[in-house]
């Protein structure tokens, strides 16, 4: 195997016409492995080949004259041409227009050693008698003074080769003394052996070490000198920080929600044993392998007491992930900037401001006082049962698995939406809190949507209530009302604004059926919201249920019962920790009998409306 040493090659000139290279392949300098090749110890037969990366299937033409000086070795390259287009001509053309651009300043030798190398102290090897088998040109010579220094072509500009760092430079220091040592002493036991003293040409060599060697001293203790000075003046580096591992999660290809039903199912064809349901869903472990994980789970009771009541009792991974799409299906679940809060804590809330008035020269000023409540949300809960057939259960494949999600979903987001805006839900204590629109300012809506909304941002302004990130919610038709409006122009008078809601102005709009003919605004940030952030499910084939949307309580004599366990059904028990209050009355208030007609005509802009330059319909 060829061994590999680097040099510096220093081009004296270029001949274009020829393609050829005249310079000096010098090798005495340690490489950054400490190796030293004797240049007057080569040996070898010309031409030699050039090659390109040191890559012998890659030629790109030949060393035609090599001669050894003090200096090192200088040559003669020539860089091959060919007229024909292919790959050939492309690698030639390539490597010359390199080399001339000084993209590639480096050259490397390829030799076989003579015999057995001498280990210097500092790990290299100082070869003395070697074969030379090619040259090539490199891009990251491993001596660091190996590159191309100078091209003189028609500019003649000179490049100085690169910096050593201290380290180097010491490192080639000494390995270039102790070549010289090593020449110093085998010509002393050379000497000895035959018992003839030096002749003059022998004697000068040595000499020249010695002086050599005397200089290498001197620099050495220099640049040692210079080291520690540097180190003195050099400043800590802060170390970088320790970078977060990346987090990578795989989920299943199925639907949002699937693992919270499978659970609910897996507990109902098990009759509530956990053990038996966690063997049961394995069968899902190829998708749904956490179901089986939150079946295994041991559950700890907890009380209302607790200021995090529900959240050590759920799972989260398969709650939060029904959660994820039950609440954008509500409205607490899209209205942005709510105030949210714990249960059972206390949160202040200002009533009434400071007196401010002119004061006069030399007058007292008013003295006043803040008055502050303070609110708190109790614990309370959504709950419903859902019915399913145990053939329904068992079956479990996709589309029921989809039946049940939805099911759940819609009908929790209908509730919820209702008992949050229906201006007839008041307050019962321990059971539900009242609507945010309970005992809240109202006003006729009129045919004109821009005067009504006008008015509504009025009420807040009066109010000293900021109007900036007000939410209006109304029903889909409405809505679609006030995307059909245009300007004079045939613009959409309130784009971005559509059945889906949408927002304008800064202003959200929400929509939901649960609205009916009213509209709905409020100023988020005073509406106090708790959630607990899950959803529990309990299953039962056993119980007796009242099949009611609003079961008798208490049960009497005419209540009627139907048997799960007779009619082959079992019952899904979903609950949901949540509630809210509307702090002061002016937080919200809202339109009653709307019903916005889309209108034919153009209409004036709500900008308009506002600063006058205009009259609404």
């Amino acid at each position: 195997m060829l061994t590999r040493a680097w040099a510096t090659l220093e081009i004296k000139g270029i001949d274009e016409d020829a393609r050829e290279i005249d310079g000096i392949a010098t090798t005495p300098t340690a490489d950054r492995r400490g190796d030293i090749v004797e240049s007057s110890g080569a040996e070898f037969t010309l031409p030699l080949p050039l090659l390109w990366q040191h890559d012998p299937t890659a030629p790109v033409g030949e060393v035609i004259s090599a001669a050894v000086t003090p200096r090192g070795i200088a040559i003669k390259a020539r860089f091959a041409r060919v007229e024909e287009p292919g790959p050939l001509r492309d690698r030639l053309e390539t490597a010359w227009q390199s080399v001339k651009a000084r993209l590639v300043r480096g050259l490397s030798i390829g030799f076989l050693p003579i015999g057995e190398p001498l280990r210097l102290k500092a790990g290299g090897l100082h070869i003395k008698r070697w074969q030379w088998a090619e040259l090539s040109a490199v891009t990251l010579p491993i001596n660091t003074q190996a590159t191309i220094l100078n091209i003189k072509a028609a500019c003649g500009q000179k490049e100085a080769p690169a910096m050593q760092t201290y380290a180097e430079q010491i490192t080639a220091l000494e390995n270039s003394r102790e070549a010289s040592l090593a020449t110093m002493a085998d010509l002393m036991k050379k000497s000895a052996e035959t018992g003839v003293t030096l002749d003059p040409g022998q004697a000068e060599t040595y000499d020249a070490q010695a002086v050599r060697v005397k200089s290498i001293d001197a620099d050495l203790a220099r640049v040692r000198e210079l080291e520690a000075f540097n180190v003195t003046r050099a400043t800590p580096v802060p170390a970088p920080p320790t970078p977060r591992p990346a987090v990578v999660q795989v989920r299943a290809n199925v639907p949002k929600g699937t693992a919270f039903v499978r659970a609910a199912c897996a507990k109902l064809v098990c009759n509530g044993n956990l053990y038996e349901a966690a063997q049961y869903a394995q069968r899902w472990n190829d998708s749904t392998p956490e179901v089986a994980l939150y079946l295994k789970a041991a559950v700890a009771p907890g009380t209302t007491t607790d200021a995090t009541w529900a959240a050590p009792l759920v799972n989260q991974g398969i709650a939060a992930d029904f959660l994820e799409l039950l609440r954008p299906a509500t409205i607490v679940g899209r209205i942005p900037g709510l105030r949210d809060v714990p249960f059972n804590t206390k949160v202040p809330s200002q009533t009434a401001g400071g007196t401010y008035s002119w004061v006069g020269e030399q007058k007292p000023k008013p003295v006043s006082k803040l008055s502050f409540a303070s609110e708190a949300l109790g614990v309370n809960k959504v709950a419903g049962i859902i019915v399913l057939t145990e053939e329904l259960v068992r079956l479990s494949n996709p589309k029921a698995e989809d039946l049940v999600r939805r099911d759940m979903i819609a009908g929790i987001a209908q509730f919820i939406d209702q008992q949050f805006i229906d201006p007839a839900v008041a307050a019962v204590a321990g059971v539900n809190p009242a609507s945010i629109t309970n005992g809240a300012p109202t006003a006729a809506a009129t045919t004109n949507p821009v005067a009504d909304i006008m008015g509504l941002i009025n009420h807040f302004a009066t109010n000293n209530i900021p109007v900036d990130g007000l939410t209006f919610i109304l029903s889909p038709t409405n809505a679609l009302a006030l995307s059909f409006r245009q300007n004079l122009d045939g613009t959409p008078e309130f784009p971005g604004v559509g059945l889906a809601g949408g927002s304008y102005r800064g202003i959200t709009f929400i929509t939901s059926n649960a609205a009916s003919t009213n509209v709905v605004a409020l100023q988020p940030g005073l509406v106090l919201y708790a959630d607990d952030g899950g959803v529990t499910i309990d299953a039962s084939r056993e119980a007796s249920l009242q099949m009611d949307s609003a079961p008798m309580s208490p049960a009497d004599a005419t209540t009627v019962y139907v048997s799960l366990w007779q009619n082959n059904c079992v019952g899904l028990r979903a609950e949901r920790f949540i509630t809210w209050k509307r702090v002061g009355t002016n937080s919200v208030k809202y339109l009653t009998a709307a019903n916005w007609p889309a209108p034919s005509g153009g209409t004036t802009t709500l900008s308009a409306t506002t600063s006058g330059r205009g009259k609404a319909e």
